[in-house]
């Protein structure tokens, strides 16, 4: 571990999680195996789908001193660069459904919205609207290109001219907003309500589930996707959370399928926008107030959205923070890799969960409190490329393209 960044992290080991505890019909009811089916059904027939590479660091793995490194790499997904576009896509499609059945006497299925030409033309009247760090913003922007509807998405202050630009590109209506990401939600709620427009969230909150819902369920079919691709089922899962929507979904398919077998699982969020370690130190949802200004942007939320805290308060078996440097320090190490590992381009909020796992190999209480050893096999999930590629190359030197050039890329 001397060759590796030191990484100083906030260890919260939960005492709420609740090992011999089933996953339950309340909890399939917000992630379950149905809806993940019908999610995959949908998503596997859009032009461009494919399986996201999972990537074998076995170079890595030796310098951490543990078995296996899984990292399952988001950055090609669509073309939209992250994760994102599995969820935010997949609701305007269910949201859309569910509008033009009320209309229409019944529920198009989603594959008819991109072959009717009358259905289509439906949603043109249909407004979708967000508030987004960037990410999120860019999948609902191209959902609602892909199925006709209309989008405007609200921005915070913080996010940058490059990430604004990208959601402009898919033709929808950008409004930047003077505060944080938890304000500029507030903002595109209300503004929905007064001109009857539909939002799309990843966040959930009392009166507003099911959108969120639909989002969640779409990122499990990432999940899947990592799980057919492993050579064996992981000892340990670090997973980066905002509102704890990615964080959810990863913890609740592993729960799901094997209660009793499931992966060590721990919740990464960056130091400034902490809302998952805060709401688990004191056992109830805690939002963080301020200007949540973390470089790793597509984490700095501020409120936890309750679907995910249904799921992480008693299935997360840790939550933890750190610091922006240790993202930027791990970032330049899947650039540069060591020992013919492929080169990863990782943006900012990508690397929480792998910052965070270095760091506890580091530090002795937080090694042995989460069983970490020789044995281990960690899975993480990339959830992000260069979304922003200006920041990018700022912070890790070459860019895109120059990293593949000098590394070369590769899946297991």
């Amino acid at each position: 571990m001397t060759d590796l960044p030191a990484v100083p992290i906030d260890l919260f080991v939960n005492p709420a999680f609740a090992p011999a505890a089933p996953y339950g019909a309340h909890r399939a009811a917000i992630l379950g195996a149905t809806a993940l089916e019908r999610a995959g059904a949908e998503i596997t027939r859009w032009t461009g789908y494919a399986p996201t590479p999972l990537r074998a660091l076995d170079a890595l793995a030796a310098r951490m001193g543990v078995a296996s490194v899984h990292y399952k790499d988001e950055g090609g997904r669509f073309g939209l660069g992250s994760f994102k576009a599995l969820g935010g896509a997949y609701a305007v499609g269910r949201l859309l459904c569910r509008e033009l059945g009320r209309r229409l006497g019944r529920e198009p299925a989603m594959g008819e919205l991109l072959r009717d030409p009358a259905l289509r033309a439906a949603c043109s009247d249909v407004t979708v609207t967000c508030a987004t760090d960037g990410n999120h913003g860019r999948s609902v922007a191209w959902g609602a290109r892909m199925f006709g509807c209309r989008c405007v998405i609200y921005i915070h202050a913080g996010v940058s001219a490059g990430r604004k630009e990208a959601i402009e590109r898919y033709g929808a209506t950008v409004v930047r907003t003077s505060g944080n990401y938890d304000q500029a939600v507030q903002e595109a709620d209300r503004d929905a309500r007064a001109l009857g427009r539909h939002v799309i969230s990843d966040t959930s909150y009392p009166g507003y589930m099911d959108v969120p819902r639909d989002v969640m369920q779409g990122y499990q079919l990432m999940v899947q996707e990592a799980v057919a691709a492993l050579p064996e089922w992981p000892t340990h899962v670090f997973v980066q959370a905002g509102v704890g929507g990615l964080a959810a979904a990863v913890c609740a398919y592993f729960w799901e399928r094997d209660a009793a077998h499931r992966p060590v699982f721990v919740v990464v969020e960056p130091a400034r926008a902490d809302c998952l370690l805060r709401s688990a130190r004191a056992g109830h949802p805690v939002a963080v107030t301020g200007q949540l200004d973390t470089l790793m942007a597509g984490l700095a939320c501020g409120e936890v959205s309750l679907l995910a805290w249904d799921i992480l308060a008693e299935g997360a078996n840790a939550f933890c923070s750190l610091q922006d440097e240790a993202a930027v320090a791990v970032m330049r190490l899947l650039a540069r890799p060591e020992g013919g590992d492929a080169a990863i381009v990782a943006g900012e909020s990508a690397v929480a969960g792998l910052a965070a796992a270095i760091g506890a190999l580091q530090d002795r209480r937080a090694r042995a409190a989460l069983g970490l050893g020789a044995d281990s096999r960690l899975l993480f999930f990339g959830s992000e490329a260069d979304t922003d590629p200006e920041l990018y190359r700022e912070l890790v030197g070459p860019d895109a393209a120059e990293v593949a050039a000098a590394h070369g890329t590769g899946a297991a």
